[in-house]
């Protein structure tokens, strides 16, 4: 019987035990002698080898663990909007954030804490009003929309933007209402390929999301006062 004693996946010693076998013949201890020695060689080749393979497979798999742990990480401290991603398209608020004509509405999502809700997964159509369709408001009603104790009528307004579902322009009809997330409808006016909201809203352009579509507005929807 052989014993083989590793450390660090390198065999130290090879013992030879027989056992109830009495060997007095030269040549065959000469044979075993050299049977030995080839089986101490192969064991010299082939564990490094292993060892190496070992070694890279772990490595490998901490690598793509750890990968997954940080994803995981800012996803739990800040939500979808928080996590990194260059490569697959964009959500609406992601595509808002980007905008420099959009940062008064981005101002008023996070005012209203509906980034976290417009980032998830959908599908959202939702009607994004420029910088200049605010300022279009009458003076001081931005300001006082965007304050603490007027939250529940800022959320009122953006939810009046915002319609569950994925509407696209070229399927549009004129006269057509949409029920928006405040329960209130939208109705489109269409002419000549051209779609206009409520009657005051021009839609200046349509971008793709990836929980959407967002179509840019050129004024400010406000919902009719409820009864």
């Amino acid at each position: 019987m052989c014993q083989f004693h590793l450390v660090q996946g390198k065999p130290i010693a090879l013992q030879w035990q027989l056992n109830n076998l009495l060997i007095h013949d030269q040549p065959t201890i000469v044979f075993l002698k050299q049977l030995k020695l080839k089986i101490m060689k192969k064991l010299f080749h082939f564990f490094p080898i292993a060892a190496l393979v070992l070694i890279f497979s772990a490595c490998n798999s901490n690598t793509e663990s750890a990968t997954a742990t940080e994803t995981k990480d800012a996803a739990k401290s800040g939500g979808q909007e928080a996590v990194q991603d260059d490569v697959s398209q964009k959500d609406v608020v992601k595509i808002a954030v980007g905008s420099k004509d959009h940062t008064t509405l981005v101002a008023a999502l996070k005012q209203a804490d509906y980034v976290d809700d417009l980032s998830n997964a959908g599908p959202f159509t939702v009607f994004a009003p420029t910088n200049d369709a605010f300022n279009k408001l009458p003076v001081g009603t931005l300001d006082g929309l965007m304050k603490d104790d007027k939250k529940a009528d800022l959320q009122n307004i953006l939810e009046y933007h915002v319609a569950v579902g994925v509407y696209k322009t070229e399927n549009m009809r004129d006269g057509q209402k949409i029920n928006m997330a405040n329960l209130g409808d939208i109705t489109l006016s269409v002419k000549d390929g051209k779609v206009v909201v409520n009657g005051v809203a021009n839609i200046v352009a349509s971008i793709p999301a990836a929980n959407g579509i967002i179509h840019v507005v050129d004024a400010v929807l406000l919902p009719p006062a409820k009864n």
